[in-house]
């Protein structure tokens, strides 16, 4: 089955976030070279989508509607809805991930 992924506004802005600091920070180079692995990440779940596992932090909570995919440090939040994939949240996996699923997840 051929699953159509797509990016919730705020996930389209943390790839923006995490490509601008890079950007600055770092390199234009490795900036684009992480853009693209997440991309490729996120493409990939057009195929694969179950096979991220739970986040804990969610687990904890109870909740098993949400899956992960992992390019470290960085994370990918989504969910699969029937024939779709959701990306809610791309995120570097460093980050207070106690409260920022909270903000983000559990309002959407």
């Amino acid at each position: 089955m051929h699953y159509q992924v797509r990016l919730t506004q705020g996930a389209e802005q943390d790839l923006e976030e995490i490509y601008d600091f890079l950007t600055r920070h770092d390199c234009t180079e490795n900036g684009d070279s992480v853009l693209d692995r997440l991309v490729e990440l996120t493409d990939g779940l057009s195929t694969l989508p179950d096979r991220g596992n739970y986040p804990n932090e969610l687990l904890a909570l109870g909740i098993r509607e949400y899956r992960q995919a992992l390019f470290k440090p960085y994370r990918l939040i989504y969910r699969v809805l029937g024939d779709r994939v959701v990306v809610f949240l791309i995120a570097d996996g460093r980050r207070d991930f106690q409260s920022l699923p909270e903000r983000r997840l559990l309002k959407s």
